[in-house]
């Protein structure tokens, strides 16, 4: 009996799990597969040999390729400027033949400019009309400026000064438009409107037609103007760009004063209207 006994306890000792603090031992987890190797990931593309007329690649070439962008200069602020001769030309036919010219030009930057404009005529030996104008111009929109500033006139007559205020910029369907008051000494009054229009027959070749109106609110009989529309001209010019910057032109114009302007024409046996030929150049700087 004694001997049953011990051969039980040592059965339940050797094939029973252990028992530790009167808990019965959880088995041991089989053991975890050895990782496998991705061979894919670590295989690596064939090389391609290079023509002998590609360089290798170096760090320098790469640091040339791929430079460190730290910024840029910034050019929206600069001073600019711009002159143009839109006409400079020779008139024939009813009246005297006369040398005519305009021209206009800006310095400064894209929101602040100064403008400076210039007209008129030398005829029979003497410049029959000059005018100039000094003024500054804002931007208000894409394609307008508001100008403002003052008007000298030199001839015909006496000396006027005027102070000035308009706006200039490009109308829709490309028509460029400068329409200006003016108010000078003694109460007078003057509306001047320009506008014009460049057609493209070719690329080089551009038909010009321009109208321009005048209007005073009272007479000055010393310059032989008076109230109300004093003059129209109209013109239309066909010119070839040999450079976008030079650019010989031929054409016609029409011109025509009224009422006190054209009265005061008759008296001093001018022409009321004419028909002229023109020739010239247009540049610009």
């Amino acid at each position: 009996m004694m001997r049953l006994r011990v051969s039980v306890i040592g059965t339940l000792v050797l094939f029973s799990p252990a028992i530790t603090n009167g808990q019965q031992a959880e088995p041991a987890p089989p053991p975890a597969p050895a990782p496998q190797q991705d061979h894919a990931q670590h295989e690596q593309p064939p090389q391609t040999e290079l023509p002998a007329f590609i360089p290798p690649i170096t760090d320098e070439g790469r640091r040339a390729a791929f430079p460190d962008v730290t910024g840029h200069a910034v050019h929206d602020n600069a001073i600019n400027y711009f002159v143009l001769f839109d006409q400079l030309e020779w008139q024939t036919g009813s009246g005297q033949d006369r040398l005519a010219w305009e021209a206009k030009g800006w310095v400064g930057r894209d929101l602040d400019r100064l403008w400076l404009r210039t007209e008129g005529e030398r005829r029979g030996g003497r410049v029959g009309d000059a005018q100039a104008h000094v003024l500054y111009g804002r931007a208000i929109a894409r394609w307008w400026d508001v100008v403002a500033g003052v008007r000298q006139d030199m001839r015909p007559g006496p000396a006027r000064t005027w102070a000035a205020v308009g706006i200039q910029g490009l109308a829709p369907y490309w028509f460029e438009v400068e329409a200006t008051a003016y108010v000078g000494a003694g109460g007078r009054t003057h509306f001047r409107f320009e506008t014009e229009y460049e057609l493209l027959l070719t690329n080089r070749l551009i038909l010009q037609p321009l109208l321009e109106i005048e209007i005073y609110g009272k007479s000055d009989p010393e310059r032989d103007i008076g109230a109300g529309l004093s003059t129209a001209d109209t013109g239309l010019r066909v010119r070839y760009e040999f450079r976008r910057e030079f650019a010989p032109y031929i054409g016609m114009t029409w011109n025509r004063v009224f009422f006190g302007t054209a009265d005061a024409a008759k008296a001093a046996a001018d022409t009321v209207a004419g028909t002229r030929l023109t020739a010239g150049f247009r540049f610009w700087l």
